[in-house]
This record gives C-alpha cells, sequence and structure tokens, in this order.
C-alpha cells in the first residue's frame, strides 16, 4: 500500500472503531502528537496509549465525537489530513466543528508518527458546561 492508501484505511478504521486494523497499520513504537491546548492533550507511544489515552478519552468527554474528512494530500511518506473534529457536549447537547490538520509520516509501511494542529479554543468551549 502506499502512504496515501494506508492514512486512507487508518481513517476507515477509526470511523469502524477496528483497533484491530489501527493496530496493523501502526508502527510498534508510532508516536502520537497532539497539540498543545488540546483536552488531555499529550504525545502517546505505541497503539495502545494512543487508543486509551485519545480514542477512548475523546468518546469519554463528548458525545458522537468524530473527524470529517475535507481533503487528503499525500507528498510521499508524509500524508496531510484536513477537516473537522464535530461532536457534541454530553451534558448541554450543543453541537462543535472544530478545524484541524492532521500530519503523518508513513515508512516501512506504517504510520510512524501523527500531528495534530486544532483549533483548541472551540473545543474547550464545547466543555465549558462539563
Amino acid at each position: 500500500m502506499t502512504p496515501l492508501e494506508i492514512i486512507q484505511n487508518l481513517y476507515a478504521s477509526f470511523r469502524k472503531r477496528d483497533y484491530l486494523t489501527f493496530r496493523k497499520l501502526c508502527s510498534p513504537d508510532i508516536e502520537w502528537v497532539q497539540n498543545p491546548g488540546f483536552p488531555g492533550g499529550a504525545t502517546y507511544e505505541g497503539a495502545d496509549a494512543i487508543i486509551k489515552g485519545v480514542f477512548e478519552r475523546n468518546d469519554a468527554l463528548w458525545d458522537d465525537f468524530r473527524f470529517e474528512l475535507e481533503s487528503m494530500h499525500g507528498a510521499g511518506e508524509v500524508v496531510t489530513v484536513i477537516g473537522h473534529y464535530a461532536g457534541k457536549n454530553s451534558t448541554t447537547n450543543e453541537p462543535f466543528r472544530a478545524s484541524v490538520v492532521h500530519i503523518y509520516d508513513v515508512a516501512d509501511g506504517a504510520v510512524q508518527r501523527f500531528r495534530m494542529f486544532a483549533d483548541t479554543h472551540t473545543l474547550h468551549q464545547s466543555l465549558a458546561s462539563k
């Protein structure tokens, strides 16, 4: 698979909460970097830490948390993804939409590193009543 195809499959695994496929697409020592200010944001290493610290945490913070894809661009081993996070405050049911860019480094047929740049102000506002 090309780096672009790997990332397309990664997003399909996100949507399905298919963590087995997610693990297969990532290198064992994948580095997952969320930008400062993201609720619970940190740097995670390894698929299990990412699943627990990122995906399960996001599902606990918001209802219907999801990534909405706008575009995906491959440039060799780097794939840039542009989109939005969306969901609802689980207390007020108030929806939110926050702009985000994801950058992936892919090598040897696996995702090596993820970097996220998100509108953290919007995300913090969505949690204001919690």
